[in-house]
């Protein structure tokens, strides 16, 4: 009889050491960089926004917290103006790559073979911006285009196209096109199909593109800087104007305010943008 109570051969390897799986522990000293990292990106940042709460004009003198700034800044009529000019930029340029940005993602998508076509479409998204703002201001100025407002919605709109368009063409990547042939299948046109079957499924990528098309022109200065008016500045370059002098109270709560406002649409097209790894 075999004796049962002896350990086998396999039992008795698994209780050597030797065989036993090891834990990899990590230095901790491998973090320090990363938290540097952390600090060299943030620490500027942090610093704009708590002193946008200063009592003091002086920025490097903290006098204690105050909301003093906030209702200055709001009564300052340059800046107001060209915040009116900002969110006029942002709204038009954002319409624009919304609509182009969907249909050519569609169009790359289904009429389309390899990835020339695809760079070319998302190419304004690397480009410098320098490199940008003078070729539509030679473009401008080539046409006869007078420069103002829709001059910068015009050029906003040509680099946040590309951005809508990498984030459409990722959330088509993971669509079934069973759906758009059963559509078809069924008696659908292709415009119908589009609208009723491809859009609905198409929303989550379009509005995280629209969000980070909106935040981009806010921000935007180089492109705005070189296709506006002098008398219609948006709110990058009233901001140049002031710092050019020496940064304000008022330019850091100004700073605080968009800050919060990117922070805020970037997590709402990141939360949406998720939906893009969706599996079939």
């Amino acid at each position: 009889m075999v004796d049962t109570t002896a350990p086998t051969t396999t039992a008795m390897r698994e209780l050597e050491p030797g065989a036993r799986p090891r834990v990899v522990r990590k230095p901790r000293g491998i973090l320090v960089p990363l938290w540097l990292g952390y600090v060299f990106l943030y620490l500027p940042i942090l610093i704009v926004v708590i002193m946008s709460f200063n009592a003091s004009e002086n920025l490097f003198v903290w006098k204690g917290f105050s909301l003093r700034w906030y209702p200055e800044l709001f009564a300052d009529e340059k800046i107001m103006q060209g915040l009116g000019n900002t969110l006029i930029v942002a709204t038009g340029a954002t319409a624009i790559a919304t609509v182009l940005g969907t249909l050519l993602a569609y169009g790359i998508q289904h009429y389309t073979r390899g990835g020339l076509i695809r760079a070319f479409a998302i190419a304004p998204a690397i480009l410098p911006d320098l490199l940008l703002g003078i070729g539509l201001l030679t473009l401008f100025s080539l046409a006869s285009v007078t420069l103002g407002l829709h001059s910068v919605i015009l050029a906003h709109g040509v680099f946040a196209t590309a951005f809508v368009t990498a984030i459409v063409l990722a959330r088509m990547a993971n669509l079934d096109p069973s759906l758009e042939e059963a559509s078809r299948d069924l008696g659908a046109g292709a415009v119908r199909t589009f609208m009723r079957v491809t859009l609905p499924q198409l929303a989550p990528g379009i509005v995280a593109g629209a969000l980070l098309a909106f935040t981009l022109s806010i921000d935007e200065f180089v492109i705005a800087f070189f296709t506006t008016a002098p008398t219609q500045p948006t709110l990058p370059i009233v901001i140049y104007s002031m710092v050019r002098f020496g940064v304000t109270p008022e330019v850091n709560a100004l700073a605080t305010i968009l800050l919060l406002v990117s922070v805020v649409t970037v997590i709402a097209a990141q939360r949406l943008t998720r939906l893009t790894g969706t599996t079939r």
